[in-house]
């Protein structure tokens, strides 16, 4: 094998894996031949007798339900004889409202949206979600687990999330006796970081059902809907069983949606032949069919089996969108890994980020990707900065903000102090000190070797002995002096009695106001119309923590620093033919003395002296003080050297050797890329001018192997630096000879 394709095969996308497609195993993402043409007829009593090509006598149990109850008969005939180009090209179009497309996808079969949504374009499908999503706010939610069910650690990382922005936290166990104390630890430390936030413990049906019931949790979503009857009969359910669980959560104000996503089928073995994307068109026909409030779905756990054939990462985000033409929340996939390839997760999460989602992660890790019992998430904690920042570039809202450090640490301290203080208040456990503190400073799990894996099982087993209920949490907070966070999760309760944010796509703001359908209704309608990010949300966004002002770089640069370029009097031409001028820019020695690589302006002058010393010749420092641009610097700096040669440097550390006869951008050598210069470059830099200066033969010298993004590391910097620099042009003072003293 040649060089390059070994060099290609280590690159990571080369670790995921790839299918041909293959119908036989479901390996498909849109057109099986198996799929069935749309199909709807309906007899003179409003009964569907005919469903997608299938009789009624031919039903399986997930045609059945949609025929019963998923289907709207006043609009189906007329959405079930548009052409599909037609319907298709209504999503796209300005000028059709969302409410009539909702109005047409009511009547339409599942074979038959399958088929419109298959036609979208991804340009396409991006304009068709920024219209058809349901709530014109967007916002994201996260996974907040660890491997030890860790009480303080959940309760400061829960707070650290409510801080980042997310509007909805879910948390899960390794160890399911673990549930009731990592629901009490999340609900606590998201109520030290805001107001309004939803937590959710995704376990055992039952049990998730059961923690609503108490007030430990306030919403579900891991009700999962497949789209095969085979794997409802595997699970021991039904669309039923799924219907009445639905009405379980609701009756007890718990908002409620399902889990669905396409490859599900095809990672279990039964796809009945047919394409991802129609079976994923069945299980949102059901949800919407059962009364879910929305549905979390593009691939979820299955996301890798539909992005390994041609065209499923496209299937995934109109798996997406059809959750939004049934008029149901979107919690858009973006949970699980799919890719070993940071280009490749990207590319498949960034159109939703950029048209928007109720929620445009369905579990963004908010925890390092080791800590996340979900599996690693498509973005992590080891992303939050990037997401940040892609928001900002597009100025999009993808649902964060940017969280100080002070903030964070002032907010993960009070949580786990809350959590400890409730726990023993409430006789569920006693945490030390060192375990304590070792749980706010931590990155993770790993960094809390106090933690004792029995704390949160026992105190599991004492919440569901006892009846411990929110009430009972909230109660604890307020003895033991936190009002605050007694007062939110109080309000919390309250809600769910209103249940006004049953409504699709409810959150609250941090004032505890509804946002939803009903309240804050996508109205996009072209340019000009819907959500923008202005006013003090756009400041948020753009107020990212790693921007830097050039009054900033001002200070930071005069910090530490007790060495001085003294001037001694105007630069006058060198007469000694050993002597090499060393010309420096305006700002160097004055405001600028570190350079891009990290080395002080100090020891770069050093080496290049050392360097020019070591080969016989004497260095003289002259700073030039009517231009910026370094061809000039060294052409100026070599008229006045008694050699004729110069070294120019600009005070960020690139330098070049010139010579008085040349013109100013033909010099001899040049580092043209500072970061990555170093000391000893410097040196035979100096070396190399001291042979130019006698005549003698100069080593090559090359710039060094370097992968890093120069630009995007260093650009910003430079403009604030050459900003400096400019300002202390002052071509009255000529040139000026320097003397170093330390």
């Amino acid at each position: 094998m040649i060089g390059r394709f070994r060099f290609m095969d280590e690159q990571p996308v080369n670790l995921d894996g790839f299918a041909i497609e293959d119908m036989t195993l479901g390996l498909i993402a849109f057109g099986s031949h198996s799929d069935p043409s749309p199909s709807l007829v309906i007899d003179d009593n409003g009964v569907v007798i005919e469903l997608d090509g299938r009789a009624a006598a031919d039903f399986d149990i997930v045609d059945s339900f949609i025929a019963a109850h998923g289907i709207d008969i006043d609009s189906s005939a007329q959405a079930m004889a548009l052409d599909d180009v037609e319907f298709a090209r209504l999503l796209v179009d300005v000028n059709v409202t969302r409410a009539e497309i909702v109005r047409l996808a009511a009547g339409a079969t599942p074979a038959k949206l399958a088929q419109v949504l298959a036609l979208l374009r991804p340009a396409e499908l991006v304009i068709a979600m920024t219209k058809m999503r349901a709530r014109r706010t967007p916002s994201n939610q996260a996974h907040v687990t660890n491997r030890s069910d860790d009480p303080l650690l959940l309760a400061a990382d829960a707070a650290t999330a409510a801080a980042f922005g997310f509007r909805e936290i879910e948390t899960t166990v390794p160890v399911l006796g673990d549930a009731p104390s990592n629901a009490v630890a999340v609900s606590i430390g998201s109520a030290v970081g805001a107001a309004g936030v939803l937590v959710q413990c995704s376990v055992e049906e039952a049990l998730e059902l059961e923690l609503g019931m108490a007030g430990l949790v306030s919403y579900a979503e891991t009700v999962s809907l497949y789209g095969t009857e085979q794997i409802f009969v595997d699970g021991d359910d039904t669309p039923w069983s799924k219907a009445f669980l639905t009405s379980a959560y609701a009756s007890r104000g718990i908002k409620m949606r399902v889990t669905s996503g396409g490859g599900s089928e095809a990672l279990m073995g039964a796809a009945e032949h047919r394409s991802m994307f129609y079976l994923e068109a069945r299980c949102v026909a059901l949800a919407r069919a059962m009364g879910a409030q929305g549905v979390q779905n593009g691939g979820i756990d299955s996301a890798s089996v539909a992005g390994s054939v041609p065209g499923g990462v496209r299937s995934l985000m109109a798996e997406n969108l059809m959750v939004m033409v049934r008029n149901l929340e979107a919690c858009t996939g973006n949970d699980a890994l799919m890719s070993e390839s940071d280009v490749r997760r990207t590319s498949r999460t960034h159109p939703i980020f950029i048209a928007g989602s109720d929620f445009v992660c369905s579990g963004f890790g908010s925890i390092q990707r080791y800590d996340n019992m979900f599996g690693p998430s498509q973005w992590n904690s080891e992303d939050i900065d990037d997401y940040l920042i892609m928001q900002r570039d597009w100025t999009v809202d993808g649902g964060l903000r940017s969280a100080s450090e002070e903030h964070v640490a002032a907010l993960r301290r009070r949580a786990a102090e809350a959590v400890r203080d409730v726990y023993q208040w409430l006789g569920l456990a006693d945490f030390g000190h060192s375990w304590v503190e070792q749980a706010i400073d931590a990155a993770g799990s790993k960094d809390v070797p106090a933690a004792d894996l029995m704390v949160p099982l026992e105190a599991s087993r004492i919440i569901r002995q006892s009846g411990v209920t929110m009430l009972d949490v909230v109660t604890a907070l307020d003895a033991c002096g936190y009002t605050l966070e007694a007062s939110r999760l109080l309000d919390m309760l309250h809600a769910r009695v209103k249940g006004d944010y049953l409504q699709t796509a409810a959150i609250f703001d941090e004032d505890m106001n509804v946002l939803s359908l009903v309240t804050d209704p996508n109205d996009y309608a072209g340019p000009g119309t819907g959500y923008e990010v202005i006013g003090e949300r756009l400041v948020e966004i753009n107020n990212v923590r790693q921007q830097r002002s050039v009054g900033q770089l001002r200070a930071e640069q005069a910090q530490g620093f007790s060495a001085a370029l003294r001037v001694i009097g105007r630069a006058g031409i060198g007469s000694d033919p050993t002597e090499v001028t060393i010309g420096v820019s305006a700002a160097t020695g004055r405001h600028i003395w570190t350079t891009l690589s990290g080395l002080s302006v100090v020891d770069v002058l050093d080496e290049l002296l050392a360097g020019l010393e070591e080969e016989g010749c004497r260095g003289r420092i002259v700073r030039i003080n009517d231009t910026v641009d370094l061809g000039m610097i060294g052409l100026s700096a070599a008229r006045l050297s008694g050699s004729g040669i110069a070294i120019g440097l600009q005070a960020k550390g690139t330098a070049l050797i010139h010579r008085r006869d040349l013109s100013p951008l033909a010099n001899l050598e040049l580092y043209s890329v500072a970061p990555t210069v170093t000391a000893e470059l410097y040196r035979a830099l100096g070396s190399n001018a001291a042979r130019h200066a006698k005549g003698a033969t100069p080593e090559p010298v090359r710039n060094p192997y370097s992968d890093m993004a120069i630009e995007a590391r260093f650009h910003t910097k430079v403009v604030s630096l050459v900003a400096i620099e400019r300002t202390c042009l002052d071509p009255t003072l000529g040139p000026e000879e320097l003397e170093l003293q330390r």
